[in-house]
């Protein structure tokens, strides 16, 4: 680390709970924020008069295409972060910022292609993925807009990744801070006040995200950073990329296998309950990232800790970091299914104001959700495998959950059941409560060997 550098954070030194605490509520707060972020637009557009549900429905189609791109943006950042975070507690700063140089430049590639892709097949993407006739227009209208940010989005996700790897926490949060705050007040005028409906929404998302990624550049600029971006190191070396796209393949997996479970929910719902039900998919997913997002917070406040520590060989400090990690997850986790369980209209009400549908999705998320208490341990356990650089294991569990367990039941229960409808929501339980066992026994296996696999390191 650069002795003039004042950092936000001693990743290396200070006290674990202290630490996690100074990195991980700023983390979570950014989370919770671009939570808003991701879930604003849908509680505006629900509201709608006249026309809240079809277009809350259309929206809901585009999220699949939405997490697709998010899931590329983590495929660069999230294998390129934690390595970079590895490099600088080996004392290996160049090679961290090779790292950020060359993540930043495919960054800017996909993000290119995506634009172009959507851009020409983008409105039968969307037929495919569940829009029907009535939600179509909707549905479009809100994407060709949306994609044209589609570089802003990517550098904004994807180089806030490197300023928390540095134990910045506080600058990542503003950078999400200040979009959220932006989207918020350009939601209403644009929605309502221009009367530019689901446009609107889409446009107040890219300005944005644009500003969000505009402070993120000046940061990895000036002089406060530890890793700097460099126009030398932004050309694509393979020796450099290799290892961060292997390890960035988990969370990619894991975020675009959730593109094709939206797919997969959609058309099954669409088949077995008509609009209505991709309707409530649409809120029972955005609740679902209600839950997940905070935690993720948490994770991403204990990566760096454990992918630092990992490297100094301080696996004292590893476990512990783990321990406080797992703990918090897990109680967070829990509240919210109490929550869901008992009181639901509290979240469902959010995003509409159809008495039809609040009904309807208060029947649902009570299966959906059922077994969600336990989805504390499984990320709690993935993102540190992610975090201690074991790749191979991060990709396996993040392909177990979804597509061997998740997306083959969607299609399985139904024919088990008289009731086809509940049949599909009941996947989601029946596959956390298999994806968290498996999870939960490779991870304290590896967890045992800490020790030895250091030493032979």
């Amino acid at each position: 680390m650069s002795n003039n550098t004042k950092k936000e954070a001693d990743l290396g030194n200070d006290r674990i709970g202290g630490l996690l605490f100074k990195l991980a509520l700023p983390a979570i707060l950014a989370q919770i924020i671009n939570l808003l972020y991701n879930l604003v637009d849908r509680m505006y557009i629900g509201h709608i008069p006249g026309e809240g549900s079809a277009a809350l429905t259309g929206v809901g189609v585009t999220m699949p295409v939405i997490m697709c791109i998010s899931a590329f943006a983590a495929l660069v950042s999230m294998g390129g972060a934690p390595q970079a975070s590895i490099m600088m507690g080996k004392g290996q700063q160049s090679e961290a910022e090779r790292i950020l140089g060359n993540c930043s430049t495919m960054l800017v590639i996909v993000a290119l292609v995506l634009t172009g892709v959507i851009q020409l097949w983008g409105k039968d993407i969307l037929m495919v993925f569940g829009a029907s006739d009535l939600t179509i227009p909707y549905a479009w209208s809100y994407m060709r807009i949306y994609s044209i940010g589609t570089i802003f989005v990517q550098l904004a996700l994807g180089l806030n990744a490197f300023i928390n790897a540095q134990g910045f926490a506080k600058t990542g949060m503003l950078t999400v801070v200040i979009g959220a705050v932006i989207n918020i007040i350009l939601d209403p005028v644009f929605i309502f006040g221009l009367h530019m409906g689901v446009q609107g929404a889409a446009l107040a998302t890219i300005l944005s995200q644009a500003v969000s990624c505009i402070w993120i550049v000046v940061f990895l600029l000036g002089k406060k950073t530890t890793l700097r971006l460099n126009l030398k190191n932004m050309s694509p070396k393979l020796s450099v990329m290799g290892p961060c796209i292997t390890l960035g393949i988990a969370p990619f997996i894991m975020q675009f296998t959730e593109s094709i479970l939206n797919i997969c929910f959609n058309t099954s719902l669409l088949k077995y309950g008509g609009d209505i039900a991709v309707g409530s998919m649409t809120i029972l997913s955005s609740i679902m990232q209600m839950s997940v997002l905070p935690v993720q917070g948490l994770t991403q406040g204990a990566q760096p800790i454990i992918g630092f520590n990992y490297g100094a060989k301080k696996t004292d400090r590893v476990k512990k970091a783990f321990r406080l990690l797992l703990v918090s997850c897990v109680a967070y986790t829990v509240v919210i299914w109490l929550i869901c369980m008992f009181a639901p209209q509290l979240l469902i009400g959010i995003f509409t104001s159809s008495n039809e549908m609040v009904r309807f999705s208060k029947w649902a998320i009570r299966i959906y959700m059922a077994c969600s208490l336990v989805m504390g341990v499984q990320i709690a356990c993935q993102q540190a495998f992610i975090a201690l650089g074991n790749a191979k294991t991060s990709v396996f569990l993040a392909l177990l959950r979804k597509v061997i367990l998740l997306i083959p039941l969607i299609y399985i229960l139904p024919c088990c059941f008289y009731n086809q409808l509940f049949a599909v929501f009941l996947a989601e339980p029946v596959a956390d409560v298999l994806a968290v066992s498996t999870t939960a026994i490779l991870f304290f296996w590896q967890y045992r060997r800490l020790d030895a696999d250091v030493s032979e390191s």
